[in-house]
């Protein structure tokens, strides 16, 4: 991370620096920028102490996120503490240990339903230590409840035909019906996540180790029944995601909101759950103390960002990619488009803030290629929204493989693989579009 917040600050010494104007779009209340407006501005490179300076810059930019990951982390240590995770595991285990087969493709259509409504990223923190102690006890390594959490719900984003984030915001931005191409969409999506679902059992079922039986794992200390305390705070752990939900889809909430509830919900747990109120603190300190490297992993990422925009060569970069796609015949200009947004979305790792940089410049140049804005929209999304998969400027990525203790490179020998082929349907659709003139 720190070398790629000083390589970040070595380009603004090297590339011309640039902007686009910028205006106030009513539809979406964003603001966007105005094709064809690109100007040199004066040289603002980020020197060495600078860019030093710009790491808490980016922690504070990204407080609201790094918070929630505190609460989120010490809400579920709370809940943990109280042994009701552990119980639920294994009770789930016991219960259905003969549809083990299941496990996988349902957790992971459970989470791309996420992705495919709400863009569900972050919130998937949360849910961490749940996914490693169900991998832990059907004898998983931990990459694989990053890969049906986290992964799953990537690829449900991004191939998604409702996503508001991502699809939505696209859509309006290019002046089409929402929900227009839908049933397009769908047919490749149930595609993705078959061909992701699919790569997630093949590397379960190879790299599985033999289950610890629940008498000698240590994690499972206690828990040989689910007693009603701690039924309880499962009941809880469900009605504080309900509550999310509604409140994400129907209130709008941010992360302010979210960390409130589940702060409400670790405090319940620990008092129902017979923590005390010095338990419970204690507790809380300890989620806090798990969680700081990953929300540390948040603010660093944010720099990166942060860093091209000071040194103002963050709409230099977008300009430089997408301006020689005009001279591209039609199809190849598609297929550019989404390798373009994959590059883009390395240093805008937003993927609405993706989305209001980059539409506003592509629509007018399709329009003049006689490509469909449909298409164009297609190639944000399988572009930009597949390299949530690896990109390391992604914080919620970067905390949660810190969160379930996974390598980033461990992640990435996982996760290419299944990329490419999701990349080449990606490919495929975007081909197709453009053959029957999708609209």
């Amino acid at each position: 991370m720190c070398g790629c917040v000083l390589l970040a600050a070595a380009a603004s010494h090297v590339l011309p620096p640039g902007e686009y104007d910028r205006r106030e779009d009513p539809v979406t209340s964003r603001r966007v920028v105005v094709a064809g407006t690109y100007h040199a501005v004066p040289p603002r490179p980020v020197g060495a102490f600078q860019a030093l300076v710009v790491i808490p810059r980016g922690m504070a930019d990204a407080a609201p996120v790094i918070f929630f990951v505190f609460l989120i982390g010490g809400a579920f240590t709370v809940v943990d503490a109280t042994g009701a995770l552990r119980q639920g595991v294994d009770w789930l285990v016991r219960r259905f240990g003969h549809s083990e087969a299941l496990v996988i493709p349902v957790a992971s259509l459970a989470f791309a339903l996420g992705g495919v409504l709400d863009n569900m990223k972050e919130e998937i923190i949360a849910l961490v230590p749940v996914m490693l102690l169900l991998t832990r006890r059907l004898g998983y390594r931990p990459t694989v409840a990053v890969a049906m959490s986290l992964g799953a719900a990537a690829v449900g984003a991004a191939f998604s035909p409702i996503n508001p984030f991502q699809v939505g915001i696209a859509q309006q931005l290019a002046e089409l019906p929402l929900l227009s191409g839908s049933s397009f969409r769908i047919v490749f999506l149930v595609g993705a996540l078959a061909v992701w679902i699919w790569g997630t059992v093949r590397y379960a079922m190879r790299t599985r180790a033999d289950p610890p039986p629940a008498a000698s794992d240590a994690t499972a200390r206690g828990t040989a029944t689910l007693d009603r305390r701690r039924t309880a705070v499962l009941a809880l752990v469900l009605v504080t995601f309900g509550a999310l939900v509604v409140g994400v889809l129907r209130a709008r909430w941010g992360f302010n909101e979210m960390g409130a509830l589940f702060f409400v919900m670790g405090v319940v747990a620990g008092l129902g759950g017979g923590l005390g109120v010095g338990g419970t603190a204690e507790a809380f300190v300890a989620g806090f103390r798990s969680m700081a490297y990953a929300a540390l992993l948040i603010g660093f990422a944010r720099a990166i960002f942060v860093t091209l925009d000071e040194g103002r060569i963050v709409d230099t970069i977008v300009h430089g990619l997408f301006t020689p796609l005009a001279n591209l015949p039609l199809a190849l200009a598609a297929l550019g488009m989404m390798i373009v947004h994959a590059l883009v979305h390395v240093p805008v790792p937003s993927p609405s803030g993706h989305a209001v940089l980059t539409l506003p410049i592509l629509v007018p140049i399709a329009d003049l290629l006689g490509l469909s804005r449909q298409v164009t929209v297609l190639a944000y999304q399988y572009g930009g929204g597949l390299c949530e998969l690896f990109t390391p400027t992604n914080g919620a990525l970067m905390a949660i493989l810190a969160a379930a203790q996974v390598r980033y490179e461990d992640w990435l020998r996982f996760a290419v693989p299944r990329l490419l082929g999701l990349l080449a349907l990606g490919a495929a659709a975007i081909g197709l579009g453009v053959a029957i003139g999708l609209q």
